[in-house]
């Protein structure tokens, strides 16, 4: 970490499908050493599945799931005189966005499926119906932070 200044913020382009910037970011956390078009042709085939069973947008639906995962709360280690404290705090926005990706993509990952592609479209239409892993990882993240709440006032 520079101790300059902070790294400024790289814009990410609109994916060239839907012309949608969360897309595109999504596509790069699911990309596996800069194989782009890979991550392409993943992330179209699972919109193209989500399409051909559902007769819906699938980008709306990709909206819904990732809407449905972002976690709003979560615990951060504090250390205060000797003891660690798990402190329940809010999420920023672009936080909540990167985390609610990542578990998606960790969820697809973990799935019995037998392409990428199908893991990708089960779980996106598992979370838009607020099931899945992914929706289990949130509220387990806030019934951690529900728990802890009464460090709330150790928040910095």
């Amino acid at each position: 970490m520079s101790r300059r200044h902070r790294a400024e913020r790289r814009d990410v382009l609109p994916d060239p499908k839907f012309g949608n910037m969360v897309v595109s970011k999504f596509m790069n956390s699911i990309m596996y050493a800069g194989k782009k078009s890979v991550a392409e042709k993943i992330v179209y085939g699972a919109f193209d599945m989500i399409e051909s069973k559902t007769k819906q947008n699938p980008v709306t639906i990709f909206e819904q799931a990732l809407d449905n995962v972002m976690p709003t709360i979560e615990v951060r280690s504090r250390r205060v005189g000797g003891a660690t404290y798990q402190v329940p705090v809010e999420v920023r926005s672009d936080r909540r966005q990167a985390l609610g990706i990542r578990w998606l993509i960790t969820a697809a990952r973990d799935r019995n499926e037998k392409t990428m592609t199908e893991r990708l479209s089960a779980e996106l239409l598992d979370a838009s119906n607020n099931r899945g892993n992914a929706v289990k990882k949130r509220e387990d993240t806030h019934r951690m932070a529900e728990a802890n709440r009464a460090f709330a006032h150790y928040r910095w």
